[in-house]
């Protein structure tokens, strides 16, 4: 989560810019290596993703309610490292090799995994997790405006413009703004907006220094998060004193977090890149603000105001505005664009 991402999240990178969740680094250039369609529907996984990253800003929620932020995202980033370690071990794939591809990892895991988990942790000491679910959506919004500043190439047209300007007033509608933020807490709603910003600037240090790097995706994205555990288990002590108790419910959500929510995620969207595409893969984003709001409302009783829901949909209107390219375009990109698993 991913919570998402990301992640993330979180994942193959569509031509412009990677999914908004999963949070996993990128693999090779190059045509993609015959895979075997496994026995589940496609579908079927693509719904079970979505419903995973969902339920990721509740296990958040439930999780910080007896641990601190940084102990959750240590958590969450352990369980999912455990998960790929196990995919690792029994695919026989060893880590990368190499200073400088563990290096650009370390920043990678940084602001893919340590920095944007830990904010959506905190973020959600103060707001619902139905807002940080939503605040995640706008990841695109930010990727396309930091990619124009970044590569040359990604030009941006009338549509991914108006993309741009409908997600931003999709975000204020969200917000509230007209209501001075509809009583929200600023800090926490800022913390959330930030970690959306940290998914794509991961993503686009990935695009610049490791693109055709050679590693396999699954061997890098096991390294990305033992790194990004590594930090948080510096950073974690610094700040925290070891929970005097460990309530189960909690305890649970943060097992489900990182096992499910980063480690099973980003194989199920490992799998479904390579078996469908990542145009159609990344549509998951789109149904994740869904389920975590649906899930904060019925689950934890979160209220929502008229504005919450339809300034989202703005959002993801926003959103996939920018996402969307003319003909042509994505195919004589997609060879130069990492994908991630």
């Amino acid at each position: 989560m991913s919570t998402m991402s990301p992640a993330s999240p979180l994942r193959a990178a569509p031509p412009a810019i990677p999914d908004t969740t999963s949070s996993a680094p990128v693999a090779p250039d190059g045509p993609p290596a015959p895979v075997r369609r496994p026995a589940l529907d496609w579908r079927i996984r693509f719904a079970v993703l979505a419903l995973i990253w969902g339920f990721s800003f509740l296990l958040i929620k439930v999780g910080t309610q007896a641990y601190a932020p940084f102990q959750v995202t240590l958590g969450r980033l352990v369980f999912g490292t455990a998960v790929l370690a196990v995919a690792m071990a029994v695919k026989r794939v060893g880590l990368p090799r190499g200073a400088r591809t563990w290096g650009h990892l370390t920043v990678a895991a940084f602001f893919l995994n340590a920095l944007p988990f830990s904010l959506f942790a905190y973020a959600e000491l103060t707001i619902p997790s139905t807002l940080a679910g939503i605040c995640n959506a706008t990841s695109p919004l930010w990727g396309m405006a930091l990619s124009v500043v970044a590569f040359s190439e990604d030009r941006p047209t009338r549509r991914r413009v108006a993309g741009l300007g409908l997600g931003f007033i999709g975000v204020l509608t969200v917000l509230g703004v007209w209501q001075g933020f509809s009583g929200l807490d600023l800090g926490g709603t800022v913390m959330a907006l930030l970690a959306a910003l940290s998914y794509p600037v991961g993503w686009i240090y990935l695009r610049r220094t490791l693109a055709g790097s050679g590693g396999s995706a699954l061997s890098m994205t096991g390294a990305q998060l033992l790194l990004g555990t590594v930090q948080l288990a510096v950073v974690t002590p610094l700040f925290t004193t070891v929970p005097g108790s460990f309530p189960v419910v909690p305890l649970l959500a943060v097992v489900a977090l990182g096992a499910l929510g980063t480690g099973l995620a980003m194989l199920v969207q490992y799998g479904l890149v390579a078996e469908i595409g990542p145009t159609t893969a990344q549509m998951v984003t789109y149904f994740v603000p869904v389920i975590a709001t649906v899930a904060g409302v019925t689950l934890l009783g979160e209220h929502l105001s008229w504005n919450t829901p339809v300034g989202a949909l703005v959002v993801l209107a926003g959103a996939a505005l920018t996402q969307s390219r003319a003909r042509g375009g994505s195919r004589s990109r997609r060879g130069s664009t990492a994908r991630q698993a």
